[in-house]
């Protein structure tokens, strides 16, 4: 078995005996990208009790949290790199989104936001109307446009 050394095992593995809660940041990584009018934001959770997750929108603001279970007490554990506890994070939305329809989902530890654009933010099409043009309105030797309004 490959061992790496790291001078602070002892202490991580100390703090969270005592504190219930692993001693380095958790960590929730993203990827986003956009796919046609919506965007889907996924992120890594796995051996994250669905029941634990929570999701809370505020004006265009997302805020997820997590939670794994820490480790049984009464377990001698000879490594503990999982972290564990608490997990949080924060996704700041363009006005572009229409944050009233996200849907959620989370599948084999991957939880999936899907964020449509907003009707208002699609790109779309004004129409130009055409008539005659300005009218002229004699008036002595001089002429005035006059625009209808």
């Amino acid at each position: 078995m490959l061992m790496r050394t790291d001078p602070f095992r002892d202490l991580d593995r100390f703090a969270q005996q005592v504190l219930g809660t692993a001693a380095r940041p958790a960590v929730m990584p993203m990827d986003a990208w956009r796919d046609g009018e919506r965007f889907v934001v996924e992120f890594d959770l796995p051996g994250i009790d669905p029941a634990s997750l929570d999701i809370d929108i505020e004006r265009n603001v997302v805020t997820l949290r997590a939670e794994r279970a820490g480790v049984d007490p009464n377990r001698e554990m000879l490594a503990s790199e999982r972290p564990r506890g608490v997990f949080s994070r924060q996704l700041v939305l363009g006005e572009n989104l229409d944050t009233d329809r996200i849907e959620a989902s989370y599948r084999e530890g991957v939880l999936r936001l899907q964020i449509p654009v907003a009707e208002k933010a699609k790109p779309r099409k004004i129409s130009v109307a055409r008539d005659n043009g300005p009218k002229a309105i004699n008036e002595g030797d001089e002429q005035h446009a006059v625009i209808d309004a």
